[in-house]
């Protein structure tokens, strides 16, 4: 068993795929089957079910974990020699779901600290677990909960989330509104997975509901134009109206509304590996997100 052949294992039971698995590695198919043959019999079971498409079994997901955890130490431990020696502070590697939230204190930190290299990440927070275990990444910023064992927290921020609507729709001219006033509405929103997308589907099953979606995509950026086209309306965190908004002048003019239902709120945490030496980039980042005041846009004083 060697590092090669771990490595291996992990693109493979990643993809669930020994063809792209082969082609992500480079190498050939046949080979790459051999060396997860030689893992298994080393093993002494397998590692996946191959009645059709292969699978992860249960074996498998179990060794999977320890084969992250190993490797990323290794990582870790070359990571940590590399800025001892270079007596820098190395990079920084964050993950999250969006990063228009986190543009403020990202300029700043670049500003205060421009030799500091920043790897970012976006994926959905179901998948920030496995690579704060994996040490793939060093902290995550998550909108919805992040399953795992042995995870340090802190809370970054707690905010409305508003129903932004054409300026000529019939509901433009309310105040709030409830969620059965939407439930023939069109909407844009996120794909599946993403947090706006898991708070629509939430606060409409409240009620019995399904949301009626037209739009789903990964570019929060262009929802304001697609509400603004009449596309549909859809849900936006306040700092995102923020942002959207510059003076008394919209980006995409849309009219703000309150939508009445305790939960309609967004809130956003910084997770880390509590076993986990951070580099002194990502002790830097945690210090500058956790010390931010998403209020007034800048370090807290």
């Amino acid at each position: 068993m060697d590092l090669n052949m771990l490595t291996q294992f992990l693109a493979v039971a990643r993809l669930e795929h020994l063809s792209r698995a082969a082609d992500e590695l480079h190498v050939a198919q046949p080979s790459l089957s051999r060396t997860i043959a030689r893992l298994e019999k080393e093993l002494g079971t397998p590692l996946f079910d191959r009645g059709g498409r292969l699978r992860l079994n249960h074996a498998g997901r179990l060794f999977r974990g320890y084969v992250e955890r190993s490797l990323g130490e290794l990582d870790a431990g070359r990571r940590a020699v590399a800025e001892a020696t270079s007596q820098g502070f190395g990079t920084v590697r964050l993950a999250s779901e969006t990063f228009l939230t986190l543009t403020g204190p990202l300029t700043a930190y670049k500003r205060a600290h421009p030799t500091i290299e920043i790897e970012l990440h976006q994926m959905p927070a179901g998948q920030m677990a496995r690579h704060l275990r994996a040490q793939d990444i060093d902290l995550c910023a998550a909108s919805q909960p992040v399953h795992a064992e042995d995870l340090e927290t802190a809370h970054l921020l707690d905010e409305e989330v508003w129903l932004a609507a054409p300026p000529d729709h019939p509901l433009a001219n309310r105040t709030s509104v409830a969620i059965r006033d939407l439930a023939d509405q069109p909407f844009v929103t996120a794909r599946k997975g993403h947090w706006q997308r898991q708070l629509l589907d939430r606060l409409f099953a409240a009620e019995h509901l399904t949301p009626k979606i037209v739009c789903e995509g990964d570019e929060s950026s262009a929802m304001a134009d697609l509400i603004n086209a009449g596309l549909g309306l859809g849900l936006v965190p306040a700092i995102a109206r923020r942002t959207m908004t510059r003076g008394s002048t919209t980006v995409a003019p849309v009219a703000w509304i309150t939508v009445d239902a305790p939960g309609c709120r967004r809130t956003l945490t910084l997770h880390w590996r509590a076993d986990a030496r951070l580099s002194s980039a990502a002790e830097l980042m945690r210090t500058t997100l956790t010390t931010w005041d998403w209020t007034t846009g800048e370090p807290k004083s």
